[in-house]
């Protein structure tokens, strides 16, 4: 087989298909949605209407062969605007959870109800993080308990970090059924749209991606039928009994979830990296000082070559981390995390420099590579933080136990 960097053809056309939509649709309406910090539901809408916005689009994207569907859509979406693209895509974990961890029931049943209609979109949301438990998944307090007598799960309990929390059409929740089994004990758990006990928390106002909602998510005597574990009752149970007797079980919930969608959020960071840099390029090649383009000082086009050199080496490992995703290739080095680490930072370096290069002017709001800058930031810290994914690549190239 012939090794090549091409992406196909269909690739491509997505590619542009996703880029238009980000170029007419999404950056027009970024600094307004970023100044609202309300959810921008006319957008949303306006992506279902195209068929960005949908289950369909996102199997389809997730499915395509050589893994990097959902990728380059991403890259595309998040050069647009990342704080709009996130209220666009986020409801993509809570789907992306049920679909590899639900039964093909639970599927078909909750993941449409997820998006919605074309005519009345809705979000979903992913319910990890809780005000004591962000990085540490081990100490998640929300308990689910099973009540025979009713065939129930309660829940109770308090989530945070919550994209589209409490604004959700559906949630999916992560919760301890076995807390002295650790994260080995947890499951995860649908909660339909009207479920008595769940509400809304305080709602963040965030450094950045401000159009995209975070909120707290109080779980109060949730009371589920016994079906909405996700993967099922029996699964569950006969995972449990493995663990009680020493056996080694399928990976927790929570941190599985976060290791398939690494490569994603990489995509995502690279985006606004990509975006920040054009900006940055084309003022440099435009703004004039001492007489001379201010890309023709070494000083400036020195950053320009380090920023594109970092960008373009971020995108190959977000590259091959989707590609042994999709054909099953272990993660022996830990490459998810290595491609979520290296792209996070270097749109945290990018946007940094971008606003160095415009000065004043970027420093400012009439420049989008402030708001670039401020957005950049989350990729950091989200879905594992930068010194989680070490922590994960350390164990994994040395095999020690290191904390």
């Amino acid at each position: 087989m012939t090794f090549s960097l091409e992406l196909s053809s269909d690739l491509v056309d997505v590619q542009k298909w996703v880029h238009e939509f980000a170029a007419d649709v999404i950056r027009p309406a970024a600094a307004e949605w970023d100044e609202r910090e309300e959810t921008p539901w006319p957008i949303i809408q306006e992506a279902a209407k195209v068929g960005l916005y949908s289950m369909e689009f996102f199997a389809e994207q997730a499915a395509e062969p050589s893994g990097l569907g959902m990728i380059v859509a991403f890259e595309e979406m998040f050069w647009g605007d990342a704080g709009i693209a996130l209220a666009i895509l986020g409801t993509g974990l809570a789907a992306a959870s049920l679909a590899a961890n639900g039964t093909p029931e639970q599927v078909g049943e909750w993941v449409p109800q997820m998006f919605g209609t074309v005519d009345e979109p809705k979000v979903a949301a992913f319910c990890s993080s809780e005000p004591g438990a962000g990085s540490d998944v081990g100490a998640i307090l929300t308990r689910a308990r099973y009540d025979e007598a009713t065939d129930e799960w309660v829940l109770n309990g308090t989530k945070t970090w919550a994209t589209n929390g409490g604004i959700a059409n559906v949630h999916v929740v992560v919760a301890s059924v076995h807390p002295e089994l650790g994260t080995r004990g947890q499951a995860s758990f649908v909660i339909p749209p009207g479920t008595k006990g769940l509400t809304q928390g305080q709602k963040f106002l965030k450094h950045g991606i401000r159009a995209s909602h975070t909120a707290e998510v109080v779980l109060d005597d949730v009371r589920l039928p016994g079906r909405m574990i996700v993967g099922g009752k029996e699964k569950f149970d006969a995972r449990i009994a493995k663990v009680r007797e020493g056996k080694k079980a399928a990976g927790q919930a929570a941190m599985a979830t976060f290791e398939r969608t690494r490569p994603t959020v990489g995509a995502m960071a690279v985006g606004v990296a990509r975006a920040a840099f054009e900006y940055a390029r084309d003022y440099a090649c435009e703004r004039e000082q001492f007489g001379r383009k201010i890309g023709e000082f070494q000083a400036v086009a020195f950053k320009l070559a380090d920023m594109k050199a970092r960008i373009d080496a971020a995108r190959l490992l977000v590259y091959r981390a989707g590609w042994m995703a999709r054909n099953g290739k272990s993660f022996d080095s830990a490459e998810g995390s290595m491609a979520k680490l290296v792209a996070s930072e270097t749109a945290v370096y990018v946007t940094d420099e971008a606003i160095q290069i415009l000065g004043g002017n970027g420093y400012t709001r009439e420049y989008p590579v402030e708001r670039m800058h401020r957005d950049a930031k989350i990729f950091t810290i989200f879905e594992g933080t930068s010194e989680i994914q070490r922590l994960v690549m350390a164990r994994a190239i040395t095999g020690l136990p290191i904390r």
